[in-house]
């Protein structure tokens, strides 16, 4: 339909603003302080986050919510990382970094956000169930792509709201998944776009690759299981909520191979999105 629209917007997209609420180098810092090998102490990489207040306030905010359910309320940076983990609070940090991108003007209103939110956090807790069982798999790694996965919607509504309307329609007209639309439509699928800006803020490869990847995960050069398993993560994510929701990823099929049985993860992954509630997280993000 749009060929030269989506070759357009992937010209456009890197000379994009897309500004974070708080310094790109602090995100820069504290992926060094926390990467692979990293022996930084808590307390410093907690100094780094507590430069930035606004930031901390919303970290401790979001970490104190029904989503994590602690048993006591923490209220400085080095507690929540004590208590969550390094790479939860890596999560909240870009959690809080996005959030930031739909508070400038311009930002389509019909956009759900809230919805939006629930889904990227329910694939984020169903995509670390699921490391284990596919391969011995970095579980928190998969959590963040998974709190990431659908960023380039985001980013469509963002930059092209006319074009992300006509894809959500395109969808519903032809009873087919947003990624099959997006490809009908103009070429390109969300999860490029997602990645692309993922890696303009300097994020690793094994976070936006499987996000780069996972509608089309045995096409991934180097991150084929992480790509498959957020694959499945957002497609059981989806059937969870929805029985009849339309995903293109064979989730089934893929969870035989690993000798998980679909019916008994869906019940589990039920049983896991009510105890967590991330529509409670959620809409503290939409807010």
């Amino acid at each position: 339909m749009s060929q030269e629209r989506g070759q357009q917007f992937l010209l456009d997209l890197p000379g994009q603003r897309h500004d974070l609420p708080y310094s790109p180098a602090l995100l820069t810092t504290l992926y060094s302080q926390t990467g692979q090998g990293a022996a930084t102490p808590i307390e410093e990489i907690a100094e780094t986050l507590s430069r930035d207040q606004g930031l901390t306030a919303k970290v401790l905010t979001m970490a104190n919510s029904a989503f994590y359910g602690l048993q006591q309320e923490v209220t400085t940076v080095g507690r929540a990382i004590a208590v969550l983990g390094l790479n939860e609070v890596r999560s909240l940090v870009l959690a809080v970094g996005v959030k930031g991108l739909t508070s400038v003007k311009g930002f389509p209103k019909d956009f759900p956000l809230a919805p939006y939110w629930e889904h990227q956090l329910s694939v984020a807790l169903v995509a670390r169930r699921l490391a284990p069982a596919m391969g011995g798999l970095d579980g928190d790694n998969l959590f963040t792509a998974g709190v990431l996965h659908d960023l380039g919607k985001l980013l469509t509504a963002l930059h092209r709201p006319d074009d992300w309307r006509a894809i959500e329609a395109l969808a519903a007209e032809r009873a087919i998944p947003y990624s099959e639309a997006e490809e009908e439509y103009w070429g390109i699928e969300h999860g490029v776009l997602g990645s692309m800006v993922m890696g303009a803020w300097n994020l690793p490869a094994d976070l936006t690759e499987p996000v780069n990847w996972h509608h089309a995960p045995m096409h991934s050069p180097g991150h084929r299981r992480q790509a498959l398993a957020l694959c499945v993560a957002d497609a059981v994510a989806h059937v969870a909520v929805n029985p009849d929701a339309l995903v293109a990823c064979p989730w089934r099929e893929v969870l035989h191979k690993f000798n998980l049985i679909p019916e008994d993860l869906l019940a589990e992954v039920k049983a896991l999105l009510e105890r967590h509630d991330p529509g409670v997280f959620a809409s503290g993000l939409a807010a």
